[in-house]
């Protein structure tokens, strides 16, 4: 090996080595919490072990950056693809059936579980469009969006990029613990976590083509996983307060994931001519996602 293979792995290494002792400390910390809430909040320790499943799936999908090159264009398109298949399967069987059942239960009617549940799409649609407009952000190839982009750097705008695509994920998930039993709550929380191995691995790659290190980009993607379990236990904690609070909490995260889904992923993936790969991507992930529901629930 010549001196500069080792002067190129030799900090790769050393930055892995940091990580590993950074990921094994939060997963202490995290059991022990989980050890914690399970007598006490059985729903939310649940929802904390989907979203942690969830932001491992993340941090697992960034790994292979630290060695391999750049996935082409394709490949890249099509994992954007099956994540959108997979979070329109999680919204209509997971989140919008359930919010319907759970309004049917409340005492609702047809058109009334009909109204509610329609109406908390488009509010959590809302919340995120306003999210959107507000939060200065960039997306990967659209570029720079938001208030005040040039006072921030461009690491900051993908992280806010980020978090708000994994939000309504992790309060997807939160949700479904409290609506569903464990067994359907798990379903959901296994099916984002499927489709965030490619999600990670897509973020980690965009943020090195945008010309930050290996190391960076991974590390970076990695802890924008995190935001799943904080918003799988405010989604559990919210909805769980009040049994009438259940049909709207399912269907706000359903318009949170159907607006990113439509704003923020499917745009992305056919922007550079791939729409046949992404197209198919997303149908092999709607089916991969329903499957998981309607087996599992």
């Amino acid at each position: 090996m010549n001196t500069f293979s080792r002067h190129r792995i030799r900090p790769q290494l050393t930055s892995i080595s940091v990580w590993t002792l950074a990921v094994l400390v939060a997963c202490l910390g995290a059991h022990a919490l989980w050890e914690y809430l399970l007598p006490r909040a059985p729903h939310v320790a649940n929802a904390l072990a989907g979203g942690l499943l969830a932001a491992g799936a993340t941090a697992l999908g960034t790994v292979p950056v630290m060695f391999s090159q750049t996935l082409s264009d394709k490949v890249q398109d099509t994992m954007f693809g099956f994540g959108a298949g997979v979070m329109l399967a999680a919204c209509a069987f997971s989140l919008v059936a359930p919010g319907l059942d759970a309004a049917g239960q409340l005492g609702h009617g047809p058109w009334g579980s009909g109204f509610i549940v329609g109406g908390a799409i488009l509010l959590g649609a809302a919340v995120l469009l306003t999210m959107d407009r507000l939060l200065p952000h960039e997306h990967f190839i659209k570029g720079k969006e938001g208030i005040e982009v040039h006072r921030l750097r461009r690491t900051w705008l993908f992280v806010f990029a980020i978090a708000l695509h994994n939000l309504p994920e992790g309060l997807a998930i939160g949700v479904g613990y409290v609506g569903n039993d464990p067994v359907q709550g798990s379903a959901l929380a296994t099916g984002i976590a499927i489709q965030d191995v490619p999600e990670g691995l897509v973020v980690a790659l965009a943020l090195l083509s945008a010309g930050y290190s290996r190391a960076f980009s991974v590390a970076l993607g990695m802890l924008s996983g995190l935001v799943e379990p904080l918003g799988a236990v405010v989604g559990a904690l919210v909805v769980g307060w009040s049994a009438e609070l259940l049909p709207w909490g399912l269907g706000f995260a359903a318009g949170a994931m159907l607006f990113v889904i439509s704003h923020e992923i499917i745009p992305e993936s056919h922007r550079k001519g791939h729409e046949v790969f992404a197209t198919g991507g997303l149908m092999i992930g709607f089916v991969l996602m329903m499957l998981l529901d309607t087996a599992l629930g």
